[in-house]
């Protein structure tokens, strides 16, 4: 009677399996609406993974990361804003004075310990680009190139040439990323053929007529002199052994001027002492003053020639800015993508762990069934299998996580802490916000590239600079002819020499005996000596200066071309990034749909296995092929943030879409939240 009660039982069971495979398999193809994320076979996430803010129901708590996000919006004690001055002092010992620089500072900025909570660092977007700002090494480095430009201009406003600035863009403290998804897209350069044929290559920018000095210099040169000579006419001297002393000094000042004027003014005094008696004053004073003013006419005449430095480190400082723009554009785009790259391996790693879960738990289940001798020994050895894969798939997951987590803290600290490097990174942020430029046509974004990029700017003023050069160079063709006015007033003076031996006449001196009446006579016009005149030196070939203009010519179409082909490529790399967006978009639309209709099948299979239809084998490897989709969805889903970081930094909209203050990025201190 037990035994026809079991069948009917069986029966009944196997009749109602029957009748819901059609309905089973209508599920299958028309899977439920897609869902702003996929679930996994647990619904909840493992604790310490905070569920996204938008997943927690109104009513609810607030969840761990809805607190972690409220507790960084309380005041953080900012660090030290960068900030070097130029050398300024009023010491008369100041120019003569070298000058040091203070340490950088390689601590961590206060805003990294605040995002950490029970030993675990929880960043959010925003979190990770203001760390960038404040701790990234390569925008620390580049900081120092707003005071180096500044000391160009001092150097080229006294005359000097100007040395440059290296303005280039470096990416070493975020390179690498350990995810195999990437976003679309490439950054343009603005440079195409390297340089460099067997030889070093020198550059005809800034080159022309000698630029002086317009600094002031000032020389003294004074000397004693006692010269003792045998003489052997003594009827030339009066003695047989003539000794003489002379006392000398000069001094010199000379100063240019940006039109090419140069003033030089001497002043030399002496004082001859002797022993002959044929001298009627002894000693002998004795004294000239000059002035002398010089223009040139052709070569090194006027403005353009002459302030070619200064314009040329004018340029260099607004190319530093639109350089450290660039250089914060690239550094926030490489941080983002190793933030997503994060966040895939993160939600990886819980994949791995759900599905390692399900697996321990068939397996226990499978194992309590064969004590009943209710499934076959095969079906437990298989589920261990299944588990052993698991577990290793697992660990290449968390060993990829554990390589994006390193990779994110060298992106956004100063300095290697110990404790920071162990620590591991909980991402708060698990979809970025919708970009407006996905919406946009494709004119549009070329027309805000070509206005927002700061290397198109930079390439159109280093053309301007080459331009400039082109006219500068000019003056170096023309012959060199300067105009010159000389103004010398001289004075003497002595007392009589008491041992003269010549008569009366001769041995009287009407000249003043003193120091004072001798400058007096230099400067009181009453010996002065004029002269103008004009100097002419004309090459007769010209060679050198006549290939360097042409080179300077040939550079300056080169440039031309260069802002072309950049302007081209900007083009380009808009549109390829605005192709990988779409593209994108796309795949994580066909992984959802996927996704979906692997969860409604592994639903189904659930539900069968507790009816008896199917095995819990089958049930196992519907798990997997969840699992599988899930990560193919977060893979999607990160390529599609990346592609829209990458039209963000194609466009020159990465500052703007991320609220990133420039002024912050110089000062290195985020005063508001990005």
């Amino acid at each position: 009677m037990k035994l026809k009660k079991v069948s009917a039982m069986v029966s009944i069971q196997l009749v109602a399996a029957i009748l819901l495979l059609p309905a089973s398999a209508a599920l299958a193809v028309e899977p439920p609406a897609p869902k702003a994320a996929a679930a996994g076979p647990a619904a909840t996430l493992p604790p310490q993974a905070p569920a996204p803010v938008a997943s927690q129901p109104a009513a609810a708590p607030l969840s761990l990361a809805q607190e972690m996000q409220k507790e960084q919006q309380q005041p953080v004690t900012p660090p030290k804003p960068f900030y070097i001055p130029l050398p300024h002092s009023h010491s008369p010992l100041s120019p003569y004075m070298p000058n040091s620089v203070p340490p950088p500072n390689l601590n961590n900025s206060p805003l990294l310990q605040s995002l950490i909570r029970d030993g675990k660092l929880y960043l959010s977007l925003r979190n990770v680009i203001a760390l960038a700002i404040e701790n990234n090494l390569d925008l620390a480095y580049f900081r120092y190139n707003f005071p180096i430009a500044q000391t160009d201009l001092k150097r080229t406003e006294a005359g000097g040439t100007a040395n440059g600035v290296n303005t280039s863009v470096v990416q070493s403290s975020t390179q690498g990323g350990f995810s195999s998804s990437t976003g679309g897209g490439g950054g343009a350069s603005s440079s195409s053929a390297g340089a460099g044929a067997g030889g070093i290559v020198y550059s005809t920018l800034g080159a022309g007529a000698p630029v002086p000095s317009f600094d002031p210099y000032l020389t003294f040169r004074g000397y004693v002199d006692h010269t003792v000579t045998q003489e052997g006419n003594v009827f030339q001297v009066g003695v047989p052994t003539f000794e003489q002393n002379t006392i000398e000094g000069v001094a010199n000042y000379s100063q240019s001027f940006r039109f090419g004027t140069n003033l030089t003014v001497n002043y030399e005094g002496q004082r001859f002492a002797n022993n002959s008696p044929h001298e009627a004053i002894n000693p002998t004073l004795y004294s000239n003053f000059g002035v002398q003013i010089a223009q040139p006419l052709l070569a090194g005449f006027g403005l353009a020639s002459n302030e070619r430095y200064i314009q040329i480190a004018k340029k260099d400082l607004k190319i530093t800015d639109l350089a450290f723009k660039d250089q914060v554009m690239a550094t926030i785009t490489q941080v983002e993508d190793i933030y997503w790259d994060l966040v895939n391996a993160y939600e990886d790693v819980q994949v791995k762990e759900r599905s390692l879960a399900f697996a321990q738990k068939t397996l226990q289940d499978d194992q309590e069934q064969l004590k009943l001798n209710a499934i076959p020994a095969m079906q437990v050895m298989k589920d261990e299998s299944d588990v052993a894969t698991s577990e290793s798939t697992l660990t290449v997951a968390r060993e990829s996580l554990r390589l994006n987590e390193l990779e994110l803290k060298n992106a956004i600290t100063k300095s290697d802490d110990p404790t920071i490097d162990e620590m591991p990174v909980i991402p708060l942020d698990r979809v970025g916000p919708a970009d407006p430029n996905a919406s946009k046509s494709i004119d549009e974004l070329i027309a805000e590239a070509e206005k927002n990029r700061p290397d198109v700017i930079e390439d159109q003023m280093a053309m301007e600079k080459q331009e400039a050069s082109l006219k500068s160079i000019r003056s170096e063709l023309l012959p060199s002819l300067d105009l010159y006015g000389l103004y010398i007033g001289a004075g003497i003076a002595g007392p009589q020499n008491t041992n003269c031996d010549l008569g009366p006449g001769e041995c009287s001196s009407d000249l003043p005996t003193g120091f004072s009446s001798m400058l007096q006579n230099t400067f009181n016009y009453s010996s002065p000596e004029y002269q103008i005149g004009m100097t002419l030196q004309i090459p007769l070939r010209n060679r050198v200066a006549k290939a360097d203009q042409f080179r300077t010519a040939l550079q300056f179409r080169q440039a031309q071309i260069s802002f072309e082909e950049q302007k081209k490529n900007i083009r380009f790399d808009v549109r390829n990034s605005l192709y990988a967006l779409q593209q994108a978009k796309a795949n994580v639309e066909s992984a959802q749909k996927a996704l979906d209709l692997q969860q409604s099948t592994f639903n189904i299979a659930v539900k069968e296995q507790k009816l008896g239809a199917t095995s819990s084998y089958d049930t196992l490897v519907a798990q997997n092929n969840l699992a599988l989709a899930q990560s193919a969805f977060a893979a999607a889903q990160t390529a599609y943030e990346k592609a829209k970081v990458d039209i963000d930094r194609a466009t020159g909209e990465t500052l703007d879409q991320t609220g990133v203050s420039i002024n912050d990025a110089k000062s290195g201190v985020v005063r508001s939240t990005p």
